[in-house]
Parts: structure tokens; sequence; C-alpha cells
């Protein structure tokens, strides 16, 4: 592969979860995101980075989607995200587990971070978060309120009806919500809450 086109954007909201195909090379669609996360994992932890979550959209020429974190919890850059983007675009130059082109993106989290593992949960206690379950709960699967925590193998959340314990196991997707309070906070702090995206195109 070579050539590369690199521009920075805004995300895009919505992008559908990577499914599991067969083992190997990465030629059908959609891609194992999880071996592919396990593969530029340590890359990423000898950097500094821990990885959110692998993302992948589209059938033709496809875009890899690598959110990614600073370990000590400080704010990410710009030059982060760059950074990160040219050491795993020659990472996976060398492995080469996509075939075909595909665009490989670099992201932070932002003030609306998905919530992925289950440390996520208690990390953000106290926070307003939206849940979306796999299987309906009398009647609904979506839900909203303040995480409380887990325990068992459950997620705590207290909403306006009540509290509402949801299994780690049957959440299908979770993000933080974006509030008054988290607004105020992230203004003071800012830009540290600002979320910035580093695309490069690969052949």
């Amino acid at each position: 592969m070579n050539g590369r086109e690199t521009e920075m954007n805004r995300p895009e909201a919505g992008r559908p979860e990577a499914e599991r195909p067969e083992a190997g090379r990465l030629d059908a669609v959609p891609f194992n995101a999880d071996r592919l996360g396990r593969l530029i994992v340590p890359t990423l932890e000898a950097m500094g980075f821990a990885l959110v979550r692998v993302l992948v959209s589209g059938r033709h020429a496809p875009t890899v989607q690598v959110m990614a974190e600073r370990l000590d919890s400080q704010p990410m850059s710009v030059e982060a995200c760059a950074e990160i983007s040219r050491a795993l675009s020659a990472k996976l130059d060398v492995e080469d587990p996509v075939a075909g082109p595909y665009t490989l993106e670099i992201s932070s989290p932002g003030l609306d971070r998905p919530l992925v593992k289950a440390a996520d949960f208690d990390r953000f206690g106290g926070r307003t978060a939206k849940i979306e379950t796999h299987r309906p709960r009398d009647g609904r699967r979506r839900f909203q309120g303040r995480l409380a925590g887990v325990s068992g193998g459950e997620v705590r959340l207290e909403t306006p009806e009540g509290p509402v314990t949801i299994a780690l196991d049957d959440i299908a997707r979770a993000k933080l919500i974006i509030d008054d309070a988290v607004l105020k906070e992230s203004l003071r702090r800012a830009p540290e809450g600002a979320q910035h995206l580093m695309r490069a195109s690969r052949r």
C-alpha cells in the first residue's frame, strides 16, 4: 500500500458495530474489529495510549475508525492523533490485515464518549449515560440515567422512573450524555474536552 491523504474533521456519528467474519486476513466485510484491535493495542500502549474501540463501516473502500485516549487520562491533542495515525499506518502497512483500499481514522473520545468496557461504567460513575440493550425490558430497549456503578456483571442506572440494573452482556451500545454540568466543566477546562480526528486514506 502507498499514498496517503490526511485531513482534519469531525467524526461521523452512528457508525455500525463491526461483526466477526472468518479468521485470517480481513478480506471479507464486515471486518473482524476485535482482531484488528488486538493487533494495534501493543503499539498504542507502547506510545502511552489506550484503545477505546475499533469500528469499521462501509463495504467498498471501508473506513476503519480507531478511537484512543491517553493512559495518563490527560486530554488528547491533534498532535497525538497525528502521532497515532503515523504509527498505526506503518504497523498496518507491515501486517497488511485489510485487503484493498481503506481509510484509517484516528479519533479521541470527546465529551459524549462511548462506554465499552465494564471499567468505563465505574470510571464515569455519577455521569448521565444512555444505554441501549440487545433485548427489550418491559417493552423498551433504551435507558437514560445516572451511572451508579457496576456489581455482579450488572450496571446500575438511576433513571427518572427509578433504579435499573442492566447486565453488561445485554448492552448493545452505551455512551455518556452531554448535559449542562458537563458543558460548564468542559468550558472551564477547554480545550481538554475537545474531540479530534485524523483521517488517512490507505491504498
